[in-house]
């Protein structure tokens, strides 16, 4: 088959290029800027159509892919009666609120089952469930590449972000809202902070959606049926309770434990936690994996059910994977087995001091893991499967 893949960098791309080639298929890369653009460039651009336009026509593939959904891409490819295939790693991720979803030519991948049961009831039969997927053979390669492991360099470690740059949007906009609002976004976080599998937040922001909006106003973008809400929801509030959650949870383990965090924020003040700056995905991230005997995975708020990919990674890069619960987790994986999942502050503690004293049972329970990923979940099971539907 012939595949007109949009090349952008995204996580994961090399991984899925590759997955392609090695399934037989054959490659047309398409450049694509995404990062520097204006939202609406991303929706509607007459440069970027004429290029597609012109390459499909020039190579006629028989499908489009790319990593995440790009409306402008699905507008040509409609046009041009092609199939678009895409497969999203962000979530949430605000272009899936175009009108364009609902092209036929579609066939729009998420990895959250709760966000594609919200499409399905709404009657859109372009969105569909897949879950995430990593390169078990780039990863394992790692080992053969740097030699030999040695004993674990870390006891607990957890690398992504913690949603604190400077200049975030929670508080560019808390300062300046009024008193009463402020004390209600409190007790929403705190309220929320205690709930899971329950999305308070959605229930109640209505009532200081117009604070908000005063303090910061933004509208959707056009040709977009995004909620008002989504922006404080998905991007403030979200992300400030994902925050608070981490460090509170890393620290905490950190008062018994050794805790390494790795961190694009190099000098946030993590109570007995030493905290090292971001690493390179491809070829850091799996060797910290690898050389962890805990790696900790703490979801992200505004991901309902869904096993992020950062689980994936640790998994398949061998690592012992404690993670939160994903109401998702339970249709791929068996908890005790595969990975261990925590339910609270305390559970984690209690979990973190077991499988650092057994040893032998955390690397069992990390080589199920890394076999189940490398026999069901890499790249090349996802190629298949979209290509097969």
């Amino acid at each position: 088959m012939k595949v007109l893949f949009i090349e952008w960098e995204s996580y994961g791309y090399q991984d899925i290029k590759e997955a392609f080639a090695e399934e037989g298929h054959e490659l047309v890369c398409f450049p694509f800027k995404v990062f520097g653009h204006q939202g609406e460039e991303l929706l509607h651009d007459r440069e970027t159509e004429g290029r597609l336009q012109s390459m499909l026509r020039k190579e006629v593939p028989d499908v489009v892919f790319s990593m995440d959904y790009f409306p402008v891409i699905s507008t040509v490819c409609q046009k041009e009666d092609v199939r678009y295939i895409s497969y999203n790693y962000d979530c949430p991720h605000v272009l899936l609120y175009s009108n364009t979803i609902v092209n036929p030519c579609n066939m729009i991948y998420v990895f959250d089952k709760e966000t594609y049961l919200e499409y399905h009831r709404a009657g859109i039969s372009t969105v569909h469930y897949m879950p995430l997927a990593v390169n078990t053979k780039r990863l394992d390669a790692l080992d053969r590449e740097q030699g030999v492991l040695a004993s674990p360099m870390y006891d607990v470690s957890f690398v992504g972000s913690l949603y604190l740059e400077k200049g975030n949007y929670f508080d560019q906009i808390e300062p300046v809202l009024p008193e009463r609002a402020r004390g209600y976004l409190k007790a929403l976080i705190m309220i929320q902070l205690k709930i899971s599998g329950y999305d308070l937040v959605q229930e109640m922001l209505p009532a200081i959606l117009d604070d908000l909006y005063r303090a910061y106003p933004v509208e959707p973008m056009r040709d977009s049926v995004e909620p008002i809400n989504f922006f404080y929801e998905q991007h403030v509030i979200n992300r400030r309770i994902t925050a608070i959650e981490r460090i509170d949870l890393l620290e905490a383990v950190a008062q018994k434990y050794p805790v390494d965090v790795f961190t694009h924020i190099r000098d946030i003040p993590l109570r007995g936690i030493r905290v090292h700056g971001g690493v390179d995905y491809l070829r850091e991230m799996p060797l910290i994996f690898k050389r962890s005997k805990i790696d900790l995975n703490i979801t992200l708020r505004s991901i309902k059910s869904g096993i992020p990919l950062r689980a994936f990674d640790i998994m398949g890069a061998g690592g012992f994977l404690l993670t939160d619960h994903q109401a998702d987790l339970l249709d791929l994986f068996v908890p005790g087995e595969d990975l261990v999942y925590y339910e609270n502050k305390e559970d984690l503690l209690q979990k973190v001091g077991y499988y650092l004293e057994h040893e032998e049972e955390r690397k069992a329970i990390a080589r199920n893991g890394h076999d189940k990923v490398a026999t069901k979940h890499t790249y090349r099971h996802r190629v298949q499967e979209m290509l097969d539907f």
